[in-house]
Order: structure tokens, then C-alpha cells, then sequence
């Protein structure tokens, strides 16, 4: 049985798989957002370290079996390093309530500026809001936030104390 690519002319996409979104992700990384790999991810290969063609466009796959994760990548950290997280609509969500963005920051500025949006441009928001959080905490944005700070994990997030 072979398997369907995705097609994004007709499938309807989990979440946007676009080279902006791509790239702010890996802002967020740069800025300190720290993820432990698990099931139900979204991730980009930007470095092309998955041989294997993804169904998706642009280099993204989907954690569906983390063991086949490792076996690319060997260990849990090597996942993390090498990849790109891209949180969906509800994860990013969550980061910012562990980051504690005020439901209201959100709110307020959808409003004003993403009335009619897209969900890319909903979602380049979100992300943009969680960037903005971790430079204000991040003097340094090429040394990632909680490089000499303890770190806790939250759920299978991990956000600096």
C-alpha cells in the first residue's frame, strides 16, 4: 500500500505549511523556546537531515511514532537540536499561557489587527507574540533564554523559570 501525498490544493492542512510560518518558528527557537519532542508534533527539516521525502510540502513531517524519530536522530535532544518545532494554532496557545501572555495582549490585538485574517497571518501572530515574550527575557537573542537558567518541564513543553 503506498501512501497519499498531501495535496494542498485540496487537502485541508492541519495547520499552515508555509515558508513564513517555517521561519518564524525557527525565530522562535533562536529566542529560547525549548520543545521536547513527542507524538502529535509538527516539525520542519530545514537541513535536510530526514532522507526520507516528507508527505507534507516544504520538508515537514509529522511525529507519528517517535521511534522513528530516533532512529534517525538517535536521542530525544538530537530531535530537538535538529529540527524546527512548528506548534499548531492550540500549542502556541499554550506556550503563551506558560509564558503568561494575558489572554487580553491576545485579544486586543486581534482584534485591531487581525480582523478578516488568515489563519497564517492568526498563527505568524501568535508565534510573533511568543518571540516578543522571550527577547524581552532574552537581552541576547543568539544565546537561547535558559542557557545559565534552570529549566522546568510543563506537560511535554519545555519553558524557562
Amino acid at each position: 500500500m503506498t501512501s497519499t501525498r498531501f495535496n494542498p490544493e485540496k487537502d485541508f492542512a492541519t495547520m499552515p505549511f508555509d515558508n513564513e510560518i517555517c521561519h518564524r518558528a525557527l525565530d522562535m527557537k533562536k529566542c529560547g523556546l525549548i520543545w521536547r519532542p513527542h507524538v502529535g508534533c509538527f516539525v520542519w527539516d530545514p537541513d535536510k537531515f530526514i532522507k526520507p521525502a516528507s508527505p507534507f510540502p516544504g520538508r515537514i513531517y509529522f511525529i507519528l511514532s517517535l521511534a522513528r524519530f530516533l532512529d534517525i536522530f538517535d536521542t530525544i535532544d538530537q530531535i530537538a537540536q535538529k529540527l524546527v518545532w512548528l506548534p499548531t494554532w492550540h500549542q502556541a496557545r499554550l506556550v503563551c499561557r506558560q509564558l503568561s501572555i494575558p489572554v487580553e495582549n491576545f485579544e486586543n490585538r486581534r482584534q485591531r489587527d487581525l480582523t478578516g485574517s488568515s489563519p497564517v497571518e492568526e498563527l505568524l501572530h501568535i508565534y510573533g507574540l511568543i518571540i516578543e515574550t522571550l527577547q524581552q527575557g532574552n537581552p541576547n537573542p543568539d544565546k537561547p533564554v535558559g542557557a545559565k537558567r534552570k529549566s522546568r518541564f510543563i506537560g511535554e513543553l519545555n519553558i524557562d523559570d
